[in-house]
């Protein structure tokens, strides 16, 4: 045991050393290296006989793995958000690269009511809609392990695991029937785009959600089979898309202009880190009429995406002003296993803007760039952009006046709950149009949801009714025709995107836009129906 425990504090010492090479053995220009390179040295000294003190004098036997844990996530968690230690074991970055990991395929949250995990949304065809799984199941135990009190994090964490193993799940239904089953777990690939297809008068949609590995390729074959059904106009959807690859925003902005183009460049303290990205490929289409929908949630590799087709006048951008990420961050391997994302770079698009919203003090803290401190710059076309506070849409939509009580609504567990009864008492409709909510369900919800959760009063239910209705219909949607349909629903309903088919028919609006004069268009009040 002793003998573990050294070589545990060894290897989790040579991981700290490692990291802290890495991120502070290269001082800028206007270091004295040699000042610098002996403050290192000196503070990892420092660091090294702390730690041996502690670990030898203090009073209870610490694991050295979860104190050097505590020192890095410290450490990191001062220099910003985005750098990040992933040890060995953590398949999170390989996720976030391809979109891929091992385990039953399914969203899951918490139930308060059972103090335990239920089947929050089963994915087509993956290993928990093979065996039957739907919304609402319990998750009672896995393996003969209790879940009761259990995190969804670790019950995460135990669904997952090497693709081709198996376990035993037991789980009760919303009939209160105890289920057991063995599963299977598999490779789980997120598709990138959940959604594409055709809506009215040659309008296409693409509802892109994250950056990973060929999401490019995907996208050139779904415009190309949607210009054979005649697509004459495309519908972006970026919103609460949170970025990944950089190369392939580079290649989804290169499927609307020409080869040779550059869409980004990046600028870092290091030389290695300054590279500019070029198109490299003939273009699907360079005409073709572009609306670009991006909100808060839309970041990084979005906003290059986004903000490049805006600067080159080849889109227009409507929404809500994104996040504001224009930080850069590459993956090192580290020797003792393992690997850190590390910033290395900002990123500027084609008017020479840099987008980063959020000042960084490497102090824990951070702020944001005030407007008044935004540069202006210009597209291709002459119309002027601004940098520092993410990218500011071309058309501007109102924000929801929802209140607290609206969204104590939709996430509580009764919402959740009457949509499980719904499904189990009303045979799937023939498609998604065909799924609507009477002025008797409508009650029936008031009332379930008023007497199973104290906190939402039926008089808050009335105020948001239109958007709680929408919110009903999508749920319900999800459940009986899977992520697509929810997607294809959205798509079709949500009054963002109404608006936003509504300016992409219309040419002569979708110029003025376009043109050097215009203005930012400022927001209209939406209302979902």
């Amino acid at each position: 045991m002793h003998k573990k425990v050294i070589f545990s504090s060894q290897k989790a010492h040579i991981l700290l050393v490692s990291l802290l090479l890495w991120l502070f053995s290269a001082p800028s220009s206007a270091q004295n290296r040699s000042t610098h390179n002996a403050s290192v040295s000196k503070n990892l000294e420092l660091f090294d006989e702390i730690y041996r003190m502690l670990d030898l004098f203090y009073v209870d036997t610490l694991s050295a793995d979860t104190v050097m844990q505590w020192a890095i996530e410290g450490m990191l968690r001062r220099v910003d958000p985005f750098t990040e230690y992933y040890p060995e074991e953590n398949d999170d970055l390989r996720q976030m690269a391809t979109g891929k990991y091992a385990g039953i395929g399914a969203v899951i949250r918490y139930l308060k009511s059972e103090d335990r995990t239920v089947i929050a949304e089963p994915y087509y065809d993956t290993p928990s809609s093979r065996a039957g799984l739907k919304a609402g199941d319990i998750i009672i135990s896995i393996d003969g392990k209790d879940t009761k009190g259990m995190s969804t994090q670790k019950v995460s964490q135990m669904l997952r695991g090497e693709a081709g193993t198996t376990f035993t799940l037991v789980y009760r239904t919303a009939g209160d029937s105890l289920c057991e089953t063995v599963v299977t777990r598999e490779t789980i690939q997120l598709p990138s785009i959940p959604y594409y297809g055709m809506l009215e008068d040659g309008v296409g949609y693409i509802f892109l959600s994250s950056f990973t590995e060929g999401c490019a390729t995907a996208m050139r074959m779904a415009l190309l089979e949607m210009k054979s059904k005649g697509m004459k106009r495309l519908l972006l959807d970026l919103r609460n898309n949170p970025g990944g690859s950089l190369s392939e925003a580079v290649d989804v902005v290169n499927l609307f202009v020409n080869k040779g183009e550059k869409v980004v460049y990046t600028k870092g303290k290091l030389s290695a880190a300054n590279h500019e990205y070029l198109t490299t490929t003939d273009p699907v289409d360079t005409e073709l009429p572009i609306v670009v929908m991006v909100n808060s949630g839309t970041a990084s590799s979005a906003e290059i995406v986004s903000g490049s087709l805006q600067d080159l006048d080849r889109a227009v951008v409507m929404g809500r002003r994104t996040y504001g990420k224009g930080l850069v961050q590459m993956v090192r391997e580290l020797s003792s296993g393992g690997a850190v994302k590390i910033t290395t770079s900002r990123y500027y698009i084609p008017s020479g803007r840099c987008i980063q919203a959020h000042d960084y003090k490497h102090d824990g803290t951070e702020s944001i760039v005030p407007d008044s401190l935004r540069k202006t710059f210009y597209t291709r076309g002459g119309r002027p952009v601004k940098d520092g506070g993410g990218i500011t849409p071309d058309t501007l939509v109102a924000r929801d006046s929802l209140g607290t009580g609206y969204w104590m609504a939709q996430a509580s567990d009764a919402f959740f709950n009457w949509c499980t009864r719904y499904v189990r008492t009303h045979p799937a409709p023939a498609d998604a149009d065909a799924l609507t909510l009477t002025d008797d369900d409508w009650g029936d919800f008031v009332q379930y949801v008023t007497e199973n959760d104290t906190t939402v009063k039926a008089d808050t239910l009335q105020k948001y009714c239109d958007q709680l209705h929408f919110d009903l219909k999508g749920e319900l949607v999800t459940r009986y025709f899977w992520n697509e349909g929810s997607v294809r629903y959205a798509a079709l309903y949500d009054p963002v995107t109404v608006s936003a088919r509504a300016l992409l028919k219309d040419d002569v609006r979708m110029q003025a836009i376009l043109r050097k004069e215009a203005s930012v268009e400022q927001p209209k009040k939406n209302k979902k129906k």
